[in-house]
């Protein structure tokens, strides 16, 4: 069975069409990576399938059922997004913030249960979070209060996760946190993870199941190593590369032509890259 699939899915903003009769489907128990160049519709697209956005036309599917017929609360147990540079407001906590994650669970006659605590205890945990539950979330680094959202969304206890960009601003070295994180949570527990990111080569490292996103439909998709080419990065990004294996992961390493300092030979003579 699919996490998720979409039949002649069309999304528009107004009478701009953004996403056109596309048909997708997104593996389950896998890491799925969305790519494509700024403005092509990825986010429009992973907000549709979070139902944040209503078609214009076709359906979205979650495990074989109609996203559209089923109760709201009934998609937050099911599914959780994270998007793009979420606003926590101020003077929340990083534990009354992963909380929240809880609120699809509430009903009138049960409230705040054992289980509810245990949940969240596990989120705080598995992101690292545990030690800074009482820090204001504004006080935070970039990277710890992405680690929050996150738990928050785990807080939800969804077999599915969205996350829009989810490395945005962040440094080299939280990024690979962030993502690291996210794959051990498919790794360990077997969670669908759907993401969008920027970076090429981080996404080929980390998803099973790359989309590329270009003309308002899928232009390609499988695995990365089935998907990437020279071909398929001027195509998509309009952009010349050379592709190759990265070193450390044997998964495909795009190497972008443009201007740079070019060592030609030991003595370190400089020439312009072409």
């Amino acid at each position: 069975m699919q996490a998720l699939e979409t039949k002649s899915l069309t999304l528009s903003y107004g009478d701009t069409i953004i996403i056109d009769e596309l048909n997708l489907t997104i593996p389950k128990g896998e890491i799925t990576v969305f790519i494509g160049s700024n403005g092509c519709g990825k986010s429009t697209l992973l907000r549709s399938l979070a139902r944040l956005l209503k078609p214009q036309s076709g359906s979205i599917l979650i495990e074989g059922e109609m996203v559209s017929k089923l109760p709201t609360k009934e998609i937050a147990k099911r599914l959780a997004i994270l998007p793009q540079g979420p606003i926590a407001p101020e003077g929340l906590t990083v534990l009354q913030l992963v909380k929240q994650g809880r609120y699809p669970y509430q009903k009138w006659y049960r409230q705040w249960s054992e289980e509810d605590e245990q949940i969240v205890n596990s989120a705080l945990q598995a992101t690292g979070m545990e030690e800074l539950a009482d820090r204001f979330v504004d006080s935070l680094s970039g990277g710890q209060r992405q680690r929050a959202w996150i738990a928050m969304t785990l807080a939800q206890d969804t077999d599915i996760i969205l996350l829009d960009e989810p490395t945005t601003y962040l440094d080299m070295t939280h990024q690979i946190e962030i993502l690291d994180l996210l794959f051990e949570l498919n790794e360990k527990e077997e969670r669908t993870i759907i993401m969008v990111l920027h970076d090429l080569n981080l996404a080929c490292r980390y998803a099973h199941h790359l989309v590329a996103i270009k003309d308002k439909t899928v232009y390609a998709q499988g695995k990365p190593e089935q998907v990437i080419s020279c071909e398929l990065v001027k195509d998509v990004f309009n952009m010349n590369c050379e592709v190759t294996v990265d070193p450390l992961f044997g998964t495909p390493l795009c190497i972008p032509h443009g201007r740079g300092r070019y060592i030609a030979d030991k003595v370190g003579k400089s020439h312009e890259a072409i």
